[in-house]
């Protein structure tokens, strides 16, 4: 569904991910990995159209998408829960989640609300809060419920876990598999290695912008070298 053929991008001068090749399969959790400061949310973002792709190829569905601004990209069926969330804040939920929805026509508004509000039953208790005021661990979930009101085929989590009350984690990792059982796509950066590894089907790790491992889930668990060296594992 999404390739990247030897993407470089990065903010000006400065070039935060080099030559980064991968592709993600239809249906698949793939987890991005690596420490702080290895290009994970660049990578996402490039993809999104909010970081300058400086090198490279994007496709997605086969079609080079490099050139298309941001809500383009969304439109063709990519949305992006960015690292720090990014919520309106001075909009309740249930505004939040119509601006998720706005590339979609008006008339599936309700129905689009009403999936996220049964994935996330906490959203419907808080609908007429303000983003503001809601717990991290209810920011999250509306950050991911809107951009599921995009009706995307690829969706991008960043650093979902980060902050977050271990139930809160579980219902958040209870959702991907539900949205991969579905045929959704997921890229998902996240600290947290031993989680992603426990669902994730493909993994890719980066460190200084560069890939130094990419292959399944299953063959990163079976790696000591690579969970020793990389993935914070013993």
């Amino acid at each position: 569904m999404l390739e990247l053929h030897n993407v470089s991008c990065g903010y000006g001068a400065f070039q935060a991910v080099h030559e980064l090749t991968l592709t993600l399969r239809p249906g698949t959790i793939t987890g991005l990995l690596g420490a702080n400061g290895a290009g994970k949310s660049s990578t996402l973002m490039c993809v999104a159209g909010h970081v300058t792709r400086q090198a490279g190829n994007i496709l997605f569905d086969g079609a080079d998408i490099g050139a298309l601004g941001p809500t383009e990209r969304v439109r063709k069926g990519i949305a992006i829960s960015p690292e720090g969330r990014r919520l309106f804040k001075d909009l309740t939920v249930q505004d939040n989640l119509r601006v998720g929805g706005m590339v979609q026509p008006a008339a599936v508004f309700q129905h689009d609300r009403d999936r996220v509000l049964t994935m996330f039953p906490r959203l419907a208790e808080r609908l007429n809060s303000l983003a503001g005021n809601l717990s991290g661990g209810e920011q999250q979930m509306l950050a991911i419920g809107r951009a599921l009101m995009t009706r995307p085929r690829l969706i991008m989590i960043d650093e979902l876990s980060l902050g977050l009350m271990p139930k809160i984690i579980d219902q958040c990792y209870q959702a991907l598999i539900t949205l991969r059982d579905e045929g959704m796509t997921v890229l998902l950066v996240e600290q947290n290695t031993e989680r992603v590894l426990q669902i994730a089907d493909d993994v890719c790790v980066l460190e200084s912008g560069r890939t130094v491992w990419q292959g399944s889930a299953q063959a990163a668990r079976q790696d000591p070298q690579l969970a020793a060296a990389y993935l914070g594992l013993h």
